[in-house]
């Protein structure tokens, strides 16, 4: 292999100078695993450090406020504490050359009482996923939801816009708004979970409402070129979420409608699941939007080296990001350079507490020596 492949070439985001196309994609790792779910230097400062090669890093989902949180352990945005543990995380990146976005997150009803003193989660619609959340005693079935209120939508993009201003506070280099994967936003923009009749839900401008009042609101705290946001049109059985006839329509109106903000980036996934059989569903995302979105476009799901290299090569995408390889191997750009072969993650610690299975993944150099 050589250094002349695409997914190695430099980037200019914006204002912005990437040393390579290769993302860190946000995985949930569940290691703020303290009374105040505070981010570390000795734990989330290492681990990002280790894999600061990255053209780009993207954090975990971090909570906005108490009520987003569905996941045991994972970090928040919300606090004063929680803010100055990830000044040491950015700096420990910084430090290191690297570059990296916290991603603002907000469950909404992928999440249990248990998190919330025995209330219900917030959601569009008092619509059960059917899903499970991943509990401080282990995972439980969701349950019914609370239909959010139109003062509990407003004060939700108040801690949207409070987020990001935090993260920037903390050295962030950006933010990049979770509308995707089953959760708040993406609960919004589906008629399958979003039954409401006022102006957020019914059609598509109103069922996508929340997103760009959300972007309006940040941008005044934080400039608008550092603001990315990721979308997962053709999500279909997971997270609750379900297809039908109004699903991609609404992302193509949200993806066009994008192209009138100068955004930092659009991270879209690939489908998680085989929806070549599935009405209504588009099987090649990046194919479909790269034509429509004007901006920086980033691809993931199931990328090795050779299909990353292939969708920049002919222009379907900007930027790969990568998730489960990034966990195993800090240096994974070290190893496309080298052609190198990839450790094998342990998928039984990705969500336990500690170091294992967290900050030990060798190196290429550590394995070779």
């Amino acid at each position: 292999m050589s250094k002349n492949q695409a997914l190695l070439q430099k980037y200019t985001m914006n204002d912005l100078e990437l040393k390579n196309r290769v993302v860190m994609a946000p995985m949930t790792r569940s290691r703020a695993d303290n009374p105040g779910n505070v981010p570390t230097r000795e734990l989330q400062g290492e681990y990002y450090k280790q894999r600061a090669s990255a053209g780009l890093i993207i954090t975990e989902g971090s909570q906005i406020s108490p009520r987003a949180v569905g996941y045991i352990n994972t970090p928040g945005i919300h606090t004063p504490e929680q803010v100055e543990g990830w000044k040491e995380v950015t700096q420990a990146v910084h430090e290191a050359d690297g570059k990296i976005f916290l991603q603002l997150w907000h469950v909404g009803r992928m999440s249990h009482p248990d998190f919330h003193n025995g209330e219900l989660p917030l959601a569009p619609s008092a619509l059960n996923p059917n899903a499970q959340s991943y509990t401080p005693q282990g995972f439980k079935d969701t349950v019914t939801p609370k239909a959010i209120s139109l003062e509990e939508i407003k004060e939700t993009i108040q801690d949207f816009k409070q987020g990001a201003k935090n993260a920037w506070e903390a050295g962030f280099d950006g933010v990049e708004i979770h509308s995707s994967n089953g959760y708040l936003l993406h609960q919004f923009f589906s008629s399958t979970s979003n039954t409401r009749t006022d102006e957020y839900g019914g059609s598509i401008e109103n069922r996508a409402r929340i997103l760009f009042e959300i972007i309006d609101e940040i941008k005044e705290v934080m400039p608008e070129n550092r603001i990315g946001l990721r979308l997962n049109p053709s999500l279909h059985g997971v997270f609750g979420m379900e297809l039908n006839k109004d699903t991609i329509p609404t992302f193509d109106y949200i993806v066009k409608r994008l192209n009138e903000y100068n955004l930092a980036y659009l991270h879209l996934s690939e489908p998680f699941t085989d929806v070549s059989n599935v009405p209504y569903a588009e099987t090649q995302i990046a194919k479909r939007y790269r034509p429509i979105y004007e901006g920086t476009l980033i691809i993931n799901t199931n990328f090795d080296q050779e299909k990353g290299n292939r969708v920049i090569e002919e222009g379907d995408a900007d930027l790969v990001a990568y998730g489960k390889p990034y966990i195993s191997n800090p240096d994974l750009v070290e190893r496309f350079e080298k052609g190198a072969p990839l450790n094998e993650w342990d998928s039984d610690t990705f969500y336990v507490p500690g170091k294992k299975g967290y900050l030990d993944y060798p190196t290429l150099q550590e394995v070779e020596s």
